[in-house]
C-alpha cells in the first residue's frame, strides 16, 4: 500500500501530487511539503481515483482559496442527465471540486458516473446513501447499524471519492447542549440531523465518534480527505456562534489532531449563516481550536432575507471569511432555500464564490492574485478589449456583452461613448 500524502511529507518525500500542486500555485515545493506534513495543507486525491486528466487540488495555507460546487439528485427530481450537465457547468465555470449530494434515484450509479466524468475532485456525504438504502428497505434511520455506516464509507472510498463529509462531532454531549440552549432553527444539516436522531432514539453514542479509529483505518487506506462536518452549523444569523456550534467545533479540533497522528489528512467544515461582525471570530476560533487545519465554509451567508439572491449573500460572507483565513468556499446558488438548483443556478453560484475567493486572495497575498487584477487594469487603461477578455474571470460573458454594441457603435463602449475618461485623460496626462 502506498503511503498517504501526509506520511510521505513526514518522511521527507515529495510526491507527484505535491509537485503538481506546487507548480500550479507557484509555491516552493519544500514549504508545501512541510505544510502537508503539519496538516496545514491537504492534497485532495484518493489513491483509487484514476480519472485521466484529474486536476489535483491543494487546500490550505498560502494556497489559492478553492471553491466547491454541490450537485446531486433529490427524490422529486432525479435526472442523471441533468446532473451530468450541472457537473459540466461546474467544470466549465471553474469550480475546484464538486460534491455529489444525491438522495434520489440510483445513488451508486450517479456517484460512479460523476467520478468517471469529473476532471475535478469529488466529495460525498456517505450518510445520505446509508439513510436512503435503509429507508428503501422499509426501515427507519434509528435502525441503521454501525456496520452500515462504515460499509457505505468504505464502498465510496473504494469507488474513488476524494473527500467525505462525516459528522463525527454530533455527540450525545453536544446534542444535550443543543437541547439546553434552544435555537430559532435547530439543526439544518441534513447529515447532522440524521445522526442526531440516531443518537437520541437509540440512546447511544454517535458511531462515527465512538468508532473513530475504524473510520481512520478506512480513509487511511485510500488517502481520502476527512472533511469533519459541522452538523451543528447555524441555519440563521440568530443561531450563529452559539454554545452548541462551539461545543462541536472543539470536538472537531481534537478529532483533527487524532487523524493527523494516524497520517490522515483533514479539513474542518464551518458555518453556515453568520452575521458580518461574527465572521472574523469564527475563523480565528476554528484556526485556534483546530491547530490550523484547512477550513471549509458554507458561505457563510450574512443575512437570511434574500432568497433568490443567496449566491450574493454567500459571496459577501465568503470573501470576508476567506480574507480572515478560510481556505475552501462551498458555493451557494440562487436556488438555496427554494428548490434544487438548475444549470443557470450552478453557474451563478460558482462565479459568485470564485469572485469572493479571488477578492480574498488579494487580501491574503496569494501568489499572482494582485498581478491578475493589475493586468486587467492595464488593459482597461489601454482600451485593449481583447486582453480584457483574456483576463476576465468569465471570458464568455465578457465577449458576449461586448459584442452586443461594440461592433455597431463608433464610440466602442455605450457606457461613456465619446466622453470616455480614458481617452480624455490621455489628452493632458
Amino acid at each position: 500500500m502506498k503511503m498517504t500524502q501526509m506520511e510521505s511529507a513526514r518522511a521527507g518525500q515529495v510526491t507527484l501530487e505535491m509537485r503538481t500542486v506546487a507548480r500550479k500555485e507557484g509555491m516552493n515545493i519544500e514549504l508545501l511539503r512541510q505544510l502537508v506534513s503539519k496538516g496545514r495543507i491537504a492534497i485532495v486525491k484518493n489513491q483509487a481515483h484514476h480519472k485521466a486528466g484529474l486536476k489535483i487540488c491543494g487546500v490550505g495555507q498560502h494556497l489559492r482559496t478553492k471553491v466547491n460546487a454541490n450537485i446531486g439528485t433529490s427524490p422529486p427530481q432525479n435526472s442523471m442527465a441533468l446532473e451530468r450537465e450541472k457537473l459540466a457547468a461546474c467544470i466549465k465555470y471553474g469550480a475546484d471540486a464538486v460534491m455529489d449530494l444525491s438522495t434520489g434515484g440510483n445513488l451508486r450509479q450517479m456517484r460512479r458516473t460523476i467520478l468517471r466524468e469529473s476532471t475535478i475532485p469529488v466529495g460525498t456525504v456517505p450518510i445520505y446513501q446509508a439513510v436512503v438504502d435503509t429507508v428503501r428497505q422499509g426501515k427507519s434511520v434509528p435502525q441503521l447499524k454501525a456496520d452500515d455506516f462504515f460499509a457505505i464509507i468504505e464502498e465510496q472510498c473504494k469507488d474513488g471519492v476524494d473527500f467525505i463529509t462525516v459528522h463525527c462531532g454530533v455527540t450525545r454531549k453536544v446534542i444535550e447542549t443543543l437541547q439546553k440552549h434552544k435555537r430559532v432553527m435547530g439543526l439544518v444539516s441534513r447529515g447532522g440531523t440524521f445522526l442526531a436522531e440516531w443518537v437520541v432514539r437509540n440512546k447511544k453514542e454517535n458511531p462515527l465518534f465512538e468508532y473513530y479509529d475504524r473510520l481512520l483505518d478506512i480513509v487511511h487506506t485510500y488517502d481520502v480527505i476527512l472533511s469533519l462536518g459541522d452538523g451543528l452549523r447555524p441555519g440563521c444569523g440568530a443561531d450563529a456562534t452559539d454554545q452548541a456550534q462551539l461545543a462541536e467545533l472543539k470536538i472537531l479540533g481534537e478529532l483533527a489532531k487524532k487523524a493527523w497522528r494516524r497520517n490522515v489528512q483533514v479539513m474542518v467544515e464551518g458555518p453556515g449563516h453568520v452575521p458580518l461582525n461574527q465572521i472574523e471570530k469564527n475563523i480565528i476560533l476554528q484556526k485556534k481550536l483546530c491547530a490550523g487545519a484547512p477550513f471549509y465554509v458554507l458561505g457563510p451567508l450574512v443575512t437570511d432575507i434574500a432568497p433568490g439572491y443567496d449566491h450574493i449573500t454567500c459571496a459577501i460572507g465568503g470573501a470576508l471569511a476567506a480574507s480572515y483565513g478560510a481556505d475552501f468556499l462551498c458555493y451557494v446558488t440562487p436556488a438555496e432555500h427554494l428548490r434544487l438548483p438548475n444549470i443557470a443556478d450552478v453557474k451563478d453560484g460558482v462565479m459568485a464564490s470564485r469572485i469572493a475567493a479571488h477578492a480574498a486572495d488579494i487580501v491574503k497575498g496569494v501568489n499572482g492574485a494582485a498581478v491578475w487584477d493589475r493586468k486587467m487594469s492595464v488593459a482597461r487603461k489601454a482600451l485593449d478589449w481583447k486582453t480584457q477578455g483574456k483576463f476576465s474571470l468569465d471570458p464568455g460573458i465578457f465577449t458576449r456583452e461586448k459584442n452586443k454594441t461594440h461592433l455597431r457603435n463608433k464610440f466602442g463602449c455605450t457606457m461613456c461613448g465619446e466622453y470616455c475618461a480614458m481617452k480624455e485623460m490621455d489628452k493632458f496626462i
